[in-house]
């Protein structure tokens, strides 16, 4: 083992000069600043020297130390990052992206904070959504029914110095307020809600509802965190009553489809039945018209005729007659021959003709053989024998 060549200069086994320790290192101080180093062989004149050098090298390291403590007082900030500076733990200012100083510790310190940086928080699962955590997931409804629901919480820090006073030491990122008042909030919003609307229409509202909710709590702690978004991952009801609540949601559907058929045969059907009614109306109307009209036009006639009855009976008479057998004849295939005005001449009688007055006007005309006995000159159409009937009764 080798021996400190300090150890035995006075005597063999004593200790070592301590005047010759505190030399050495001033030399050592004297040749890194650049001075000339004292001799060590030199003996020494007296305690003044040695003192002076001593105090000197002392204020060297002095000076060094304080220029060390004085730089620890810079830092950088990034340019998605705030710092605040504290003096003694109170707040002295928020400090931006750049180079700063602050007084060195332990007279001010500084902590940094990630403005920009997205966090998010998970309720109800962890990592998946395969991994439930029940004491989370589960929440009661406004109608007493239990949904597992799963969310995911993102939000960042709009506020450093709110988020570095307002936040507990060991939660860094504020995840478990965060957590905590999400919880609060997701419960609060299922609560006023009832199952159908959580599970099928409403998870947008939920979601939204939620959103404020938290960030209404957060800003009232005064945390400085600024809610991003909630996003539903995940909901339904708890394993053990899935079955039950699919066919609760299969007759809900099927209700829903009932009231739609019948909403649509109700569109089909009422409109047609108010076109039928408006129909009918105007069918009425139009021959209430038409008999009002018909009404109006015989008692009119009735008048004439009774004016000209006045003038002359037996002409009225006797042409009311005729008119009369005329509407009747022309609507008949009976032929009437007078036998006593007739000269015993063959009569040419066109059936081909009252065949087609008789018919229907669908069925199709019945040709009838030509007479060849009858000569063109004894033919006498229906309006001459008429007329013959007409100049009898005058006669008379």
């Amino acid at each position: 083992m080798s021996q400190d060549p300090q150890w035995g200069r006075r005597g063999k086994d004593g200790p070592p000069d301590l005047d010759e320790i505190v030399r050495q290192f001033t030399n050592k101080l004297k040749q890194f600043f650049g001075g000339r180093p004292g001799r060590p062989s030199e003996p020494s004149s007296g305690g003044g020297g040695d003192g002076r050098a001593l105090v000197g090298g002392v204020g060297v390291v002095a000076g060094v130390v304080a220029v060390l403590w004085a730089a620890s007082g810079f830092y950088v900030v990034d340019a998605r990052e705030e710092a605040v500076v504290l003096r003694f733990g109170r707040y002295v200012q928020t400090t931006d992206s750049g180079l700063h100083w602050r007084m060195p510790w332990p007279i001010e310190q500084h902590e940094i904070v990630k403005l920009s940086e997205n966090r998010s928080v998970e309720v109800g699962f962890q990592g998946s959504t395969k991994n439930r955590v029940a004491g989370e997931s589960l929440m009661l409804t406004q109608d007493q029914n239990i949904l597992d629901m799963q969310l995911e919480v993102q939000y960042d820090i709009k506020d450093a110095k709110d988020f570095v006073f307002n936040n507990a030491s060991n939660d860094a990122d504020g995840r478990d307020i965060v957590k905590q008042v999400a919880e609060t909030s997701i419960r609060e919003v299922v609560g006023r809600n009832k199952v159908d609307f959580v599970l099928n229409e409403g998870r947008s509202q939920i979601a939204a509802d939620t959103t404020r909710l938290i960030q209404t709590l957060l800003d009232g702690y005064g945390t400085g965190i600024r809610v991003i978004r909630v996003n539903i991952n995940d909901v339904q009801p708890p394993e053990e009553v899935q079955a039950a609540f699919a066919d609760a949601v299969k007759a809900g559907q099927d209700k829903v489809k009932q009231i739609n058929e019948g909403v649509a045969y109700a569109n089909d059907v009422i409109p047609k039945a108010r076109g039928t009614a408006a129909r009918l109306l105007q069918e009425a109307d139009g021959y209430k018209q038409r008999v009002i009209a018909e009404a109006e036009g015989n008692a009119a006639r009735f008048k004439q005729v009774a004016t000209e009855y006045a003038k002359a009976p037996q002409v009225t008479r006797d042409r009311m007659y005729l008119d009369t057998m005329q509407q009747i004849l022309s609507n008949s295939s009976k032929v009437l021959v007078d036998q006593k005005s007739g000269n015993g001449s063959m009569l040419y009688l066109p059936l081909d003709k009252l065949m087609q007055l008789s018919a229907p006007q669908s069925a199709p005309a019945v040709e009838a053989p030509a007479p060849t006995a009858a000569p063109a000159e004894q033919s006498a159409p229906r309006s001459s024998r008429l007329d013959s009937i007409r100049g009898e009764r005058e006669g008379r």
